[in-house]
């Protein structure tokens, strides 16, 4: 689900953004206008479009401009930073003719929204990247659509760059692969450029290497009031590394609600680029029972028997436990690793 801001500068245009509105039920979308025309149903910006513009590139995932692709181009322009950043942003006429995936079209999901919302108000798509008007594989396109955290993204220009000269490029992965692999990949190929897949420290076989790392561990965290984010991290750290987990794997960390104004924890997950979710009590203590590690003296001072191995899993999407409470000086880690194949069909 992404986060979509529409706006509109005309009456024709208000009333294509309400339907594209209507059509896009399965995101979290605002409708927005700046027009004296009739605009009911959506919301008035009071201020310049600049402002909102500007706001926008924060608090959205994608920004949809109904109008002239000129008028998107000159509010955008002072904001754009880089593709890991910025939101995706689409420009569409005010008939609803051409749907143009202008900014973050692979990272950011503009080509993927550009060819869903044109499916949706019978438009016409405008994508211009180079590997998809070639149907060529997208590194950074499959990265980002499974989750997986882009080592460079330099290399991965380089790579586009090589697969749409008809070069191969190779591919590496200790993750399991399921099915075929893209006739532009060659796992045998061991010089030179290549990707390499993997939840580990290593940095891959190739002479320049594009690593690509899952995000499918779950890092469950219980501590003492007060713990440093620097005491908190060098632990994890120990643990991960003797179990070859890279950091950039973590999608999650994850406590009892005890803990969500616990400084150290906070940090740390900012520090590792996560939001950390928390479970009531109660929440924890209705899991079923995983032969989680159990504590009374835990259960003494939260409610619950466990926390970091029963967080951990509760943050996780059919996960399993493969390391499980482990403490030291007031802190205990559990991890849960949650299935990953790569799958290039899908």
């Amino acid at each position: 689900m992404m986060k979509i801001r529409i706006i509109a500068f005309s009456r024709r245009g208000c009333e294509l953004g309400q339907k594209i509105y209507g059509s896009l039920s399965e995101h979290e979308c605002r409708l927005y206008s700046k027009t004296s025309a009739d605009a009911a149903g959506t919301e008035k910006v009071d201020g310049s479009v600049s402002d909102w513009t500007r706001e926008s590139f924060e608090a959205a995932d994608a920004i949809v401009f109904i109008g002239a692709t000129g008028i998107a181009v000159r509010y955008i322009s002072p904001f754009v930073k880089n593709k890991m950043k910025d939101p995706a942003i689409i420009s569409i006429d005010e008939l609803g003719q051409f749907v143009i995936s202008l900014l973050s079209g692979h990272i950011g999901g503009a080509n993927d929204l550009a060819k869903e919302i044109a499916e949706k108000i019978g438009a016409v798509p405008v994508i211009t990247t180079a590997t998809d008007i070639h149907r060529r594989f997208s590194v950074d396109s499959y990265a980002e659509k499974h989750n997986m955290h882009i080592g460079s993204m330099s290399l991965a220009k380089n790579i586009s760059s090589l697969i749409v000269d008809d070069k191969k490029v190779g591919l590496a992965s200790d993750v399991p692969i399921k099915g075929g692999i893209p006739p532009e990949l060659d796992l045998n190929g061991k010089e030179g450029l290549g990707i390499f897949i993997s939840y580990g420290r290593s940095e891959g076989p190739f002479a320049s290497t594009l690593k690509l790392t899952p995000r499918c561990h779950v890092l469950g965290i219980g501590c003492r009031r007060g713990v440093p984010a620097n005491r908190l991290e060098a632990f994890v750290n120990e643990i991960l590394s003797a179990e070859d987990i890279s950091f950039k794997s973590v999608r999650a960390v994850a406590s009892i609600d005890l803990k969500k104004d616990e400084a150290g924890l906070l940090k740390f997950s900012r520090r590792i680029g996560v939001e950390p979710v928390f479970f009531s009590s109660d929440e924890l203590a209705s899991l079923p029972d995983m032969g989680f590690t159990p504590s009374e003296m835990v259960r003494s001072v939260t409610g619950v028997d466990n926390v970091c191995e029963r967080a951990a899993f509760a943050a996780s999407r059919n996960g399993e436990i493969i390391v499980k409470k482990t403490s030291w000086d007031g802190m205990t880690l559990a991890v849960v690793r949650e299935p990953f194949f790569v799958d290039f069909e899908v």
